[in-house]
């Protein structure tokens, strides 16, 4: 299967999947119901804004086209330390039926030799549920690590704040 899988970035064509995946996987991994709206407008501000990040899809051929089994999103943080961006991965999502069979570890191995090519990369970290115990043991069995920091937040959006705003358009 894994020889037939094709890794590419996210185009803006795409998004109807991205938004469709980042739902499911949102309801899957944290109960949480995502507004496709607010979702649609977030992710084609990374696919038409590159300094945000960028999203790769995985697909296997069907029928003369393909079909997207796969995704995650890269986002950028600064590290004053390092002196580069570590690559934050988010937004991981397998269709149900194709997990267990290479689809993360294939994306991650792609990632991971784009990151290594870059001289701005210092480094490739993620954050997981922390009662996903299946996706902790996916992501170690290709090499990453817990991390020594917990990550603390408030989050605006969907955090538990009494007054939610509206996010930001970005440009």
């Amino acid at each position: 299967m894994i020889e037939r899988l094709h890794i590419r970035p996210a185009r803006q064509d795409d998004v109807d999947t991205i938004v469709m995946f980042n739902v499911a996987m949102a309801f899957e991994t944290e109960s949480r119901r995502l507004d496709p709206a607010t979702l649609r407008k977030g992710t084609l501000a990374i696919l038409r804004t590159p300094r945000y990040g960028f999203y790769i899809v995985a697909e296997l051929p069907e029928d003369k086209s393909y079909k997207p089994v796969g995704q995650l999103m890269i986002t950028y943080e600064w590290s004053d330390w390092r002196n580069g961006a570590f690559w934050w991965i988010q937004s991981v999502y397998v269709v149900p039926e194709r997990r267990c069979l290479g689809v993360f570890r294939a994306m991650h191995n792609h990632i991971l030799a784009k990151a290594r090519a870059d001289s701005r990369a210092c480094g490739i970290r993620l954050y997981v549920e922390r009662q996903n115990r299946t996706a902790q043991t996916v992501y170690q069995s290709v090499g990453l690590t817990p991390s020594a920091y917990t990550v603390f937040e408030q989050d605006f959006v969907l955090g538990h704040e009494v007054h939610r705003k509206q996010p930001k358009e970005f440009p």
